[in-house]
């Protein structure tokens, strides 16, 4: 069976996120469609995500083997499994969704932290080259990234404003990901209307986005 992971990350509870909402009404669009996908949920405000130790790594990007790791104390150990697992689950998965908010032209911290436990060698990306090469373009898979943000962002300010955006593209299609969707939820302002109308506009494109990825 396929996997969809879904990854938030929004201190909010759902119903007052509009990242959130949105996310959640994709991920129903999209299994009404595909029968043969689970889900999977990871919620970076709720799930621990380590902070990377330079001890935890035998070099670049490489966290220690197993029998290093037995040199160091349970609450080390128990950090390094749970990088090992992260990554573990992002390779084993066919569809992402991420949703967060825009904080700061860019998102949430939690976001970068996971991110840096998943860029792993010889799972997400190698240096056999000599220079860093994804791995992940093995199978089919795409990432949706929804971003709600509170005002309307001009098409000719995305590149500067969207920093958010532009990184995850970045560092997905770095670790071999081809196919990328944003799904911005632009606008949601400071009252419920603004909110539902943005929320709606987005909730317009989700088939759109459907019928153009690959997994």
């Amino acid at each position: 069976m396929k996997k969809l992971l879904y990854i938030s990350v929004n201190s909010k509870p759902e119903d007052l996120s509009a990242s959130k909402t949105v996310a959640r009404k994709f991920i129903n669009r999209f299994l009404e469609q595909n029968k043969d996908f689970k889900v999977e949920e990871l919620d970076l405000y709720k799930e621990h995500i380590p902070r990377l130790e330079y001890k935890y790594f035998e070099k670049r990007n490489c966290i220690i083997k197993e029998e290093d790791a037995k040199q160091l104390n349970d609450k080390d150990r128990k950090e390094i499994q749970k990088i090992r697992d992260l990554c573990d689950q992002f390779v084993d998965t066919n569809v992402y969704v991420i949703a967060a908010p825009m904080w700061s032209l860019s998102f949430p911290a939690p976001l970068k932290e996971y991110i840096d436990c998943i860029m792993q060698d010889q799972k997400t990306i190698t240096f056999d080259s000599g220079k860093p090469e994804g791995l992940l373009n093995d199978i089919d898979r795409t990432v949706v990234y929804i971003q709600s943000s509170g005002g309307h962002i001009p098409w000719i300010l995305k590149p500067v404003m969207n920093k958010g955006v532009n990184y995850v593209e970045n560092i997905i299609k770095f670790m071999g990901i081809k196919k990328f969707e944003e799904l911005l939820v632009d606008g949601t302002g400071f009252t419920e209307q603004e909110k539902k109308e943005a929320i709606d506009k987005a909730e317009g494109k989700i088939d759109d986005i459907i019928h153009s990825m690959k997994y």
